[in-house]
């Protein structure tokens, strides 16, 4: 018996690999078999199937002067093909066929025919077969060879095989050897994509290990497992898993054929036969073709219904999204275009959300065929297509110099503004991937750090600090600096909110006296907001002790409703245990920063923060800050939504309300430094990290005027659309020569409207905020082996409603102020399906599918809120 941990290649010494002995025909079994399931694993079985053979291997010529230089002849026969698992007749797709039957007599005359192997030191060196034969009988003869590959001694080497260049581990003990893969170092043909953001993402484990059993220096057996599991990281539950084993089982020997005469391997390979060639042993592309499959015309036609505008709060819409998605992905630039120009007015937004989203060469080349961004009528169209940029999964430098050549020839005002905002965005996604020297990704960095400086007009300078809020380039931190101290309101609110974005290491000492001193006014006034916005800055920046200690020191001597935010807001930071609250803990403990006449301010503003759901893969929390004028007008709402999962977190959305110079309406006295403001309100969205253009109400009295005798108080529409959340695909070659592809995939069909409304008559004023969703997400994992398939999905749904209302009556002091925030009952749904199908069209299909009611809520607010909101319901009848 062999016990070989530290033998080395030699001459006639102790053995690299197996030796193979001349004259000697080695017989044995061979299955490989492949299972797909969700992760968790299910009761009816897995779905898949195994290859049993039998093979032939020998000797056909060795190196003189070296024993472990060796080519080799493998023979398949007695070809078999089953289900995985044990089935009942009526759900075995095989039942009643054969190895023939199924393969066809050309692929299993391929597969039967012999083919060579060039052995050196226990490793392949070239692998020879046909060149004719079909590439997935090529693949599944070098995954055959693959798993003769093995070493005598333990260590690390980086091997070629079937699945790729990849490092490999050896463990020798008593005639066993263990290989494992190291499955992340393989270098393989065919890469995929994911999705950028790891809370919307999915995450991989993979494993890959044989053991060899050795007797005399010969293989006995050979065992591969190989286990690929992929899961949603938001639900987990949503994950689906392949595994892939083979077996080689030594059955015994007899007599063989002679080793043939020659003086190297391509020389003998010619005389056993010309027309072997080596062709390596890296598994080649297998195109699988999809028979009967409907056209991109045809799958558009079978969902255009559920793209109309009606459809798109229900869970119908996302998912026709996605299977558009996946057929657009395999289309043409003219069966795209075909499919644009022929879709309906109502339709062709979503449509475009599609197209857009699909992020192929194809689509992006239809999509700028077909808007014209010199008609400033075209501004929906123009729009949802640079939204989806912004939201784009896996953006590329193409899709960046395309918005860049647009934003020369661009007809609106509001388009150049989004273009812009949105390359900013992009430059942030191709950065995270290592883009960030790209020579498009460098063009549009010059443009939107020189830009604020470049222009006069004050919406420009406010379009290229928007660009730079969605950049987050480090470069672009001494530019915010410097317009957080600007002397327009605008700027400021934009520049300090883009600094709370950043990470804490990079708010240097510099930022930080800036931002204080916007907040203690040492050298200008400021408005509220932006004050405030300068507090939560401070408050998110690893506060030192003396920041906090004069932010508590200035309560008191603020303007009257800036005190009541100022107090709510520490309140929240401590009640909801984020990072400031340990410094604000130690500071309180002083009296003369936390005395009752701080801390018993009156007044209707408010900061809170809670919990909107809480699972084991995922926590989604809220935060809603008002800040009021001291005549009872709403100066600025914030609310925002965050999804944390895996330590990363997601700004899942932001809907910041503002108004100002509005005191002349109910004559009522403005408060300091917001004299002179003119009369504005407007809403800003940021969504899924994403900073939109923002939406104007009405600006100037005159607007605010003609505005308020035609208000309807309809709420106006910020963002209205199909956004693909998650997407990642891959194709993950298995060891045995067959291949995996997963597609997962997330769309979500979102509606989010605004709308104020002010009742001079009712001394009132009201604050909607509405979000409508419709989330799908589908895990798509297959083997297809062109004439036979296998797979599971895996998916899950929902479709959910947030509605947040605030109320003011300012007609007496103190006004009251009631904040709803309401929760529909939602349904999840959960569906698994598993299905095997032959090329000659027989399938079998299994579906299960599980629901569960999430009961509707009212979010807590503070009590005080709940106190108002009784008082402003009685008054109000």
């Amino acid at each position: 018996k062999l016990n070989c941990v530290s033998c080395v290649s030699s001459g006639g010494g102790a053995a690299a690999g197996p030796r193979l002995n001349n004259n000697q025909l080695y017989k044995f079994s061979y299955t490989t078999e492949v299972l797909l399931d969700r992760t968790r694993g299910s009761k009816e079985g897995r779905a898949g199937y195994k290859i049993s053979t039998n093979v032939d291997i020998n000797l056909v010529w060795r190196d003189p002067s070296s024993k472990d230089n060796q080519l080799i002849q493998l023979a398949i026969s007695n070809v078999r093909v089953e289900p995985a698992s044990h089935r009942p007749q009526k759900k075995n797709v095989l039942h009643g066929s054969t190895a023939e039957s199924v393969l066809g007599k050309t692929r299993l005359a391929a597969l039967t025919k012999p083919f060579l192997v060039h052995l050196k030191n226990g490793k392949a060196k070239a692998f020879y077969s046909y060149w004719a034969e079909p590439a997935i009988i090529k693949n599944l003869k070098r995954g055959l060879a693959s798993l003769l590959q093995v070493q005598l001694n333990t260590g690390k080497v980086v091997e070629n095989d079937v699945s790729g260049r990849c490092t490999v581990e050896y463990k020798a003990v008593k005639g066993q050897v263990t290989r494992t893969k190291l499955l992340e170092t393989c270098k393989a043909e065919e890469t995929g994509f994911t999705t950028h953001s790891q809370v919307l993402g999915v995450s991989t484990k993979s494993s890959s290990v044989t053991v060899f059993t050795l007797e005399d220096g010969f293989i006995r057996s050979v065992v591969a497992e190989e286990a690929h599991s992929l899961a949603v990281n938001a639900r987990r539950s949503a994950g689906a898993k392949v595994v892939s084993r083979q077996t080689l089982t030594l059955v015994g020997t007899e007599a063989g054929p002679l080793e043939a005469a020659g003086k190297d391997v391509a020389g003998v390979v010619k005389s056993i036969d010309a027309k072997l060639a080596a062709v390596g042993i890296v598994a080649e592309k297998v195109k699988s073709q999809c028979k009967g499959c409907p056209s991109l015309f045809e799958h558009w036609q079978a969902h255009q219904k559920q793209l109309e505008p009606a459809s798109l709060s229900k869970t119908t819409a996302p998912r026709s999204f996605l299977a558009l998605i996946q057929s657009i992905r395999k289309a043409s630039k003219d069966e795209i275009l075909k499919v644009l120009k022929s879709t309906s007015k109502t339709s062709l937004p979503q449509v475009v959300d599609a197209v857009t989203s699909s992020q192929t060469t194809a689509s992006l080349d239809a999509m700028l065929e077909f808007l014209n961004f010199t008609d400033a009528k075209g501004l929906v169209l123009q729009e949802r297509f640079l939204y989806a940029c912004g939201f784009a999964s896996h953006p590329n430098e193409r899709m960046l110099q395309a918005l860049l050549v647009s934003a020369g020839k661009i007809g609106s005002s509001d388009i150049k503004e989004s273009v812009v905002i949105i390359m900013g965005a992009l430059v942030h996604k191709l950065c995270q991937k290592g883009g960030c020297n790209l020579p498009t990704v460098m063009q549009v960095k010059k443009l939107i750090l020189d830009g604020p400086d470049n222009t006069q007009v004050e919406s420009e300078v406010q379009m290229y600090l928007l660009a730079l809020k969605n950049s987050l380039l480090p470069e672009a931190i001494p530019i915010f600096t410097k317009y957080a101290e600007s002397e327009v309101g605008a700027y400021n609110t934009i520049a300090l909110t883009a600094l709370q974005r950043y990470d804490v290491k990079l708010m240097t000492d510099e930022v930080k006296r800036t931002v204080n001193r916007v907040y203690h006014q040492n050298r200008r006034i400021y408005e509220k907001n932006v004050r405030v916005a300068a507090a939560d800055v401070v408050f998110s920046s690893d506060p030192s002790y003396f920041e906090v200690k004069n932010l508590l020191l200035s309560i008191g001597n603020l303007p009257h409703e800036m005190n009541k935010y100022m107090v709510s807001k520490i309140q929240d930071l401590l009640r909801f245990q984020m990072p400031a609250s340990k410094i604000i803990n130690q500071v309180m403990k002083d009296m003369i920063s936390h005395n009752y006449n701080r801390f018993a301010k009156v007044g209707s503003s408010s900061a809170f923060s809670g919990f909107m759901a809480q699972s084991a893969d995922m926590t989604s929390t809220y935060s809603l800050d008002i800040l009021y004028s001291g005549s009872g007008i709403m100066r600025r709402s914030n609310m925002n939504i965050y999804g944390a999962s895996n330590g990363a977190v997601l700004h899942g959305l932001q809907v910041a309300i503002e108004a100002q110079g509005l005191e002349s309406l109910i004559a009522a006295t403005p408060d300091e430094g917001e004299e002179d403001l003119e009369s504005f309100a407007g809403m800003s969205a940021l969504l899924f990290d994403v900073q939109l253009r923002p939406v104007t109400f009405f600006k100037g009295y005159s607007d605010l005027m003609s505005k308020m005798f035609s208000m309807t108080g309809d709420p106006m529409n910020v963002v209205k659309g199909l956004i693909l959340l998650t997407d990642h695909s891959e194709v993950i070659q298995l060891q045995s020569g067959l291949k995996a592809s997963a597609e997962f995939q997330g769309g979500l069909a979102i509606d989010i409207s605004g709308g104020m409304e002010i009742s001079l008559w009712y001394r009132e004023s009201k604050t909607s905020v509405n979000n409508r969703g419709a989330l799908v997400v589908t895990g798509n994992l297959t083997v297809d082996m062109d004439f036979m398939r296998a797979g599971v999905e895996v998916s899950f749904e929902t479709a959910a409603s947030l509605d947040f209302i605030t109320t003011v009556q300012f007609s007496e002091y103190p006004f009251l102020v009631c904040i709803q925030m309401d929760k529909a009952t939602f349904p999840i749904s959960e569906y698994l399906t598993k299905y095997e199908s032959l090329s000659s069209g027989k399938s079998i299909v299994s579906r299960k599918s599980r629901k569960q009611l999430i009961p509707g809520s009212e979010f807590p607010l503070h009590q005080e809120n709940s106190n108002m909101c009784k008082k402003v319901f009685d008054s109000s009848w």
